[in-house]
C-alpha cells in the first residue's frame, strides 16, 4: 500500500483542525490532510496519541473514562470526515506514549504528516504548540502546520467580489530558499514546492531574501560587488539558473521569482500572507545543542498566516 498522510488527531480543536480544516464546531470544509490524501491518491490515518495521566503509574490501565474520550474524539474526526469525503480510503491508530515520540514513528512511515500547529496537546497538559515544535525539530520527512481555523477556500485565491471562494484557482505555493546553500542540498525542498504546485495548477512562488554586504566583508569579486537594484538583479539572475532545471522538469508550471532585501525571516512571512502553504528548509545536521529548527523555519512556523510545510534537508 502506498505511504500515508496521516494526521495527528488528538481531541483538540487544532489538532481536529489538522484532520478537518475547521474547529469544530461547525465543519464548513475538507481538511487539509484529507486534500492532500486525495490530491496524492493516498490512503489517509488518523495517529490518535495519548498520555498518561500523570498520577497514573506506569504499568496502570487507561481507565475506561480515558478510553472512552479518545475513542469519542477519534471517532469525531473520522465521522466528518466520510461524511465530507466518503470516496477517501481511511484508517486510524490509537497510540499510548509520550506525543512527540509517537508522531515521529508514525510518521516514518508517512507521504505527509500534517498536524495543527497550535496544540496537539488540549488533553495532554503540554504547553501550547510544544508537540508541533518537537515533531518539525526531529523529522525527517515533510511536515505540515495548520491552523485551527484553516478553510479550504483559504487555499484559493478570492472571488471576483472579493469574498472567499473553493473555485477559484489555487493561492501560489510560496518557497523560501537560501541561494547560498549548495543547490543539490536544498533539492528536496524545491521538489516538495514544485510537486505541490503540480498537484494544485498553481504558481510556484520562489523568494529569496538578501541583505547588501559592507565593504568590508567583500571579497575580490561576485555578487557581493554590485549594489542596489543592480545587486537585486545579479541574484535574480542566479535564481533563474538554479530553477531551470527544475522549469525543465515541470514545463507545465509557471513559476515567480522575487528577490528582496531583508532578513529573511521578515521577507518570508510577508510573502507567505498571499500563499498556501508556505514551504521552508530545515537542516538535520545535529548541533551541539541538539535539534533545532532554525531562525526562519521558527519565525515562519510562529507568524506565517498559511500552513507550513517543513521540508528536512542535509
Amino acid at each position: 500500500m502506498l505511504p500515508p498522510v496521516i494526521a495527528g488527531a488528538g481531541g483538540s480543536a487544532e489538532s481536529l483542525a489538522a484532520a478537518m480544516g475547521v474547529a469544530p464546531p461547525p465543519l464548513r470544509q475538507w481538511g487539509r490532510a484529507t486534500r492532500e490524501a486525495v490530491r496524492r491518491d493516498r490512503p489517509l490515518r488518523l495517529a490518535h496519541t495519548r498520555n498518561r495521566h500523570p498520577c497514573q503509574g506506569a504499568g496502570e490501565p487507561e481507565t475506561a473514562a480515558q478510553q472512552y474520550l479518545a475513542r469519542c474524539a477519534l471517532r469525531q474526526a473520522e465521522d466528518r470526515i466520510r461524511r465530507t469525503c466518503p470516496a477517501v480510503e481511511l484508517d486510524d491508530d490509537q497510540i499510548e506514549g509520550p506525543v512527540t515520540t509517537v508522531l515521529l514513528q508514525a510518521g516514518e512511515q508517512a507521504a505527509r504528516l500534517v498536524l495543527g500547529s497550535r496544540g496537539l496537546s488540549g488533553l495532554t497538559g503540554f504547553p501550547v504548540g510544544s508537540v508541533a515544535r518537537g515533531v518539525v525539530a526531529r523529522a525527517v520527512w515533510p511536515v505540515v502546520l495548520v491552523r485551527a481555523d484553516e478553510d479550504a477556500a483559504d487555499e484559493h485565491l478570492p472571488a471576483d467580489n472579493g469574498s472567499p471562494s473553493s473555485r477559484t484557482g489555487h493561492r501560489d505555493v510560496v518557497l523560501g530558499i537560501d541561494l547560498g546553500d549548495p543547490c543539490d542540498e536544498v533539492i528536496e525542498v524545491i521538489e516538495v514546492a514544485f510537486e505541490a504546485a503540480r498537484l494544485r495548477r498553481a504558481r510556484p512562488h520562489i523568494v529569496h531574501a538578501w541583505q547588501a554586504l559592507s565593504p568590508i566583508g567583500l571579497g575580490t569579486g561576485g555578487i557581493g560587488r554590485v549594489d542596489g537594484s543592480a545587486q537585486a538583479d545579479e541574484w535574480l539572475g542566479f535564481m533563474t539558473a538554479v530553477l531551470q532545471v527544475w522549469q525543465d522538469k515541470y514545463p507545465e508550471v509557471v513559476v515567480a521569482e522575487t528577490v528582496s532585501e531583508g532578513r529573511a525571516q521578515s521577507v518570508l512571512v510577508r510573502a507567505g500572507a498571499g500563499g498556501s502553504p508556505l514551504v521552508v528548509g530545515r537542516r538535520t545536521t545535529e548541533r551541539p545543542t541538539g535539534p533545532r529548527t532554525g531562525p526562519v523555519t521558527h519565525a515562519a512556523i510562529h507568524h506565517a498566516g498559511c500552513p507550513v510545510a517543513v521540508v528536512p534537508h542535509e
